[in-house]
C-alpha cells in the first residue's frame, strides 16, 4: 500500500534526505487582509475640531479613550492641551468637496466658560492681595482667564463659525455683543467697586485687561476685513490685466481671425478653424475665472463649436431670457439633434435661437439648405420622427418641422413648457 510523503530508503542504501523545513509564516503586518494604517486626517463632520476623531481612527481606538487621554494629560502642566493644539494646527482635513460641519457650539462654550471665570473672580472673598506674597490673589488669575476665553470665543466666531452656513455672521455678531457687554461690565464693577479704594493697583490692572480684551475681540474682524480687502485688490488687479490683454488681442488677433473667415469663405476648412480658435479665445478672455453654468444656452454653444470643426457649417447661437432649462434635459437633446441634422444635410449658415419665457422655453433651429418635407421622408427613417418630435412629445413638449422664412431652408421649432420636467418625475 502506497503512502504519501517521502519513500523509505532501501536496505543498505543511503539514508533519505530530510524534507525541507516549512517556510516561516509572514509577519502580521504583511498578512493578506490586514489593512494598512492610513495617514491621520481630521474628518469633515466634527464635534469641534476633529482632532480626537482623527487620532482615534488613526490609532484604531475608541474616541472617548482619546478624549480622556487629552483631558488627563492636560493636568500635567498643560501637556495634553499643547499636544491637542499642535495636532489641530498640523493635521490636514480629509479630502472632500463638502464643507466642514461642527455640531458643538464652541464659541458659546468658550463664552460661557469666560462668564464663569469672571463671576468667580467677582464673588471671591478674602483679601485682594496676598499679604504673604505681596501679589494679587487667585481672583486676578480668574479675571485674566475670563478675558482670554472671551477673546478666544470672538476669534472662533470670526474665523471658523462665520464661513459655516449653519451659523454665519449672525452668530459672530451675537458672540461679539455678549462678550463686549460682559467685559465692559467686569471693568465697571472693578473700577467702581469697593475693592478699588483699598487695592487700586491690582484692581485697575484687572480692569485694564478687561478693556483690552474688548479691543482684542474685534481684532479678528479687522484681520478678516484686511484679508478680504487684499483678495479684492488682487482680484481687481487680475481683472485689469485681463482687460488689457483682451483689448490688445481684440485689436490684433481677433480681427485677424475675423478677416481670415471673411476672405476664406464661411464653409471652407480655413474659416472653420479660424472660427473655432476665435470662439475659444473669446471664451477665455470674457468668461473670466468663473465656471460656465451647465444650462441650455451654454451647452448649445459648445455643441455648435464642435459641429463647426466636423462639418462645413457656421452655427450662431443666441439665447435670451433667464435660462432655466438644464443642459442634460430632453429639450437640449432634441435641439442638438436638430443642429446635427442641419449641419449634416444643409451646411452653410445655421441659426439657433433660444428664448426663455415665464411659461415655456422655445428653441428655433433654422438653416438655408434645400429643405425637405417630413411627409416625403420614408417611414423607416425615424431620425426626425423619434429623436426630435417623439422625444419632445414623450417629455411633455412639442416639436414642428417645416420650411424656413420665405420658403428657404428648414426650421425646427421646439417648445418645452415650464414645469414639464417635474411633472415627468412625479
Amino acid at each position: 500500500m502506497e503512502t504519501s510523503g517521502a519513500e523509505p530508503a532501501s536496505a543498505g542504501g543511503p539514508a533519505a534526505a530530510p524534507a525541507p523545513a516549512a517556510a516561516p509564516p509572514p509577519p502580521a503586518a504583511a498578512t493578506a487582509g490586514s489593512p494598512s494604517r492610513q495617514p491621520m486626517t481630521r474628518p469633515r463632520a466634527r464635534v469641534a475640531t476633529g482632532v480626537a476623531a482623527g487620532l482615534a481612527a488613526h490609532l484604531r481606538v475608541d474616541r472617548w479613550l482619546v478624549r480622556a487621554g487629552f483631558v488627563g494629560s492636560s493636568l500635567l502642566a498643560g501637556a495634553g492641551l499643547m499636544f491637542y493644539l499642535w495636532l489641530w494646527a498640523l493635521t490636514p482635513t480629509e479630502s472632500s468637496e463638502e464643507r466642514p460641519t461642527r455640531r458643538a457650539p464652541v464659541a458659546w462654550i468658550l463664552l460661557a466658560s469666560a462668564a464663569v471665570c469672571l463671576i468667580v473672580a467677582a464673588s471671591t472673598g478674602g483679601p485682594v492681595v496676598d499679604a504673604a506674597a505681596g501679589a494679587p490673589g487667585p481672583w486676578f488669575a480668574a479675571v485674566l482667564a475670563g478675558v482670554a476665553l472671551a477673546v478666544a470665543s470672538g476669534a472662533w466666531a470670526t474665523f471658523i463659525d462665520r464661513p459655516d452656513p449653519d451659523r454665519g455672521p449672525r452668530t459672530e455678531l451675537a458672540i461679539r455683543v455678549v462678550a463686549t457687554a460682559m467685559l465692559a461690565l467686569t471693568a465697571v464693577v472693578l473700577v467702581f467697586g469697593p475693592l478699588a479704594y483699598w487695592y487700586p493697583v491690582p484692581v485697575f490692572a484687572a480692569a485694564f485687561a478687561a478693556a483690552a480684551g474688548i479691543g482684542l475681540i474685534y481684532a479678528p474682524t479687522l484681520v478678516a476685513q484686511w484679508r478680504d480687502l487684499t483678495e479684492e485688490r488682487t482680484r481687481r488687479i487680475r481683472e485689469e490685466q485681463r482687460s488689457e490683454i483682451a483689448a490688445h488681442l481684440h485689436d490684433s488677433v481677433l480681427q485677424t481671425l475675423a478677416l481670415i473667415q471673411n476672405r476664406a469663405g464661411a464653409t471652407s476648412e480655413v474659416a472653420r478653424i479660424a472660427r473655432a480658435q476665435e470662439r475659444e479665445l473669446r471664451d477665455w478672455l470674457y468668461a473670466g475665472d468663473a465656471a460656465a453654468d451647465s444650462d441650455l444656452g451654454t451647452d448649445l454653444r459648445d455643441f455648435a463649436g464642435a459641429l463647426e470643426i466636423d462639418y462645413p457649417v457656421t452655427v450662431d447661437v443666441v439665447a435670451v431670457g433667464e435660462s432655466r432649462e438644464r443642459a442634460s434635459g430632453e429639450l437640449a437633446a432634441a435641439a442638438r439633434e436638430a443642429m446635427l441634422n442641419a449641419a449634416r444635410h444643409a451646411g452653410g449658415e445655421v441659426s439657433v435661437y433660444v428664448e426663455s419665457r415665464p411659461d415655456a422655453v422655445e428653441v428655433f433651429v433654422r438653416d438655408r439648405g434645400p429643405g425637405f418635407r417630413l411627409a416625403a421622408v420614408p417611414g423607416d427613417r425615424l431620425g426626425v420622427r423619434e429623436s426630435i418630435i417623439g422625444r419632445m412629445r414623450r417629455a411633455g413638449g412639442s416639436a414642428t418641422v417645416g420650411a424656413g422664412a420665405g420658403g428657404v431652408g428648414t426650421e425646427v421649432h421646439l417648445r418645452y413648457p415650464v414645469g414639464a420636467e417635474e411633472a415627468n418625475r412625479g
